[in-house]
């Protein structure tokens, strides 16, 4: 069976869960064979092979954290060189993207981005895409070259399957690039105690029926109970009722969860660009007539200061 090479995203050892995910899909095209970069890169063969991976290419140097992407991409196409996988898989993330993109061209690959799902194909691994602000959806597979692919968060389920996950070495020459745009500084992000956004199996949101920054405490009230990440629509961001980084759609970040709660959203294109892929959509709104209607698992219609509170509390109730 073919080898198929997983990119970790990992930090100082402790393996993130879209890389998890990804192992998950790469067993269904071939073996993985995972590449871990940087500091912390052999503490994360346990984990690794816990979830299917039968190889573990790794290699530290300080380049990793000291400047941006292209050393990962020179590390990423010595592996390609030295394995000649079936395919790549990247998470889809910002960085991810551009790791990717950076590669294909390297290698003259042709690349798939934010796919959803993954499966074994005559000609090569088909993609599912879901596309033009999630209206359609697309299968598609690369015709030139080894594929590139990268997967949006929660798009398969993490499985173990543990397998040997040997560790080796990888040897890696960084290039002329490598050392192009220096990393001046770091500034840790403020902890919320929740689930990262486009990571998070929950995502809780609100919109512009909210009415208020001081009123956004309803909604991170039922994030906390259900152990979610709390989003925003552009309307509640613009008007400055929560951060930017909070911002689900097609002007910030898109979520595919599990359960996406949206109150007080009326679900315009824009929103529903971020969150259309989302396995399972409810949605409270006192407009009958709201478009976020019209693409719900489960609608409420009626005030979310009446709504949430109560759902709030039953979810303690069952919990406690």
């Amino acid at each position: 069976m073919a080898e198929v090479l997983v990119y970790v995203d990992h930090v100082d050892g402790a393996v993130r869960k879209p890389t998890l995910e990804l192992l998950t899909l790469a067993r269904r095209i071939g073996e993985p064979v995972a590449v871990a970069l940087g500091a912390g890169a052999a503490d994360t063969a346990a984990a690794l092979a816990e979830h299917g991976a039968v190889k573990v290419l790794t290699h530290d140097a300080s380049e990793y954290a000291e400047y941006l992407v292209v050393p990962k991409v020179d590390a990423l196409q010595a592996a390609v060189e030295q394995v000649s996988p079936a395919a790549v898989l990247v998470p889809s993330s910002a960085e991810g993207k551009e790791i990717a993109a950076r590669l294909a061209l390297r290698i003259g690959s042709g690349i798939i981005t934010d796919a959803v799902d993954l499966e074994a194909g005559d000609e090569g691994p088909v993609a599912t895409q879901s596309v033009f602000a999630a209206s359609f959806t697309t299968k598609s597979r690369v015709s030139k070259g080894t594929p590139v692919i990268t997967v949006k968060p929660n798009s398969a389920a993490v499985e173990a399957a543990p397998a040997a996950g040997a560790v080796e070495a990888l040897s890696v020459t960084f290039s002329d690039k490598a050392t192009g745009t220096k990393v001046t500084g770091r500034t840790a992000r403020e902890s919320t105690g929740r689930p990262e956004l486009t990571e998070a199996a929950i995502v809780v949101s609100g919109g512009r029926g909210v009415n208020g920054a001081e009123n956004f405490a309803i909604i991170e009230a039922l994030a906390d109970s259900l152990g979610a990440a709390v989003g925003a629509s552009r309307a509640a961001v613009d008007a400055g009722w929560y951060p930017h980084t909070n911002q689900v759609g097609q002007t910030g970040k898109s979520v595919s969860p599990q359960l996406y709660i949206a109150n007080g959203i009326s679900g315009a294109i824009q929103h529903r660009a971020g969150m259309q892929t989302s396995k399972t959509i409810v949605a409270v709104n006192k407009d009958a007539e709201a478009p976020i209607f019209d693409l719900v698992d489960y609608g409420v219609v009626g005030d979310l200061f009446d709504v949430v509170p109560q759902l709030t509390e039953e979810i303690k109730t069952r919990k406690g």
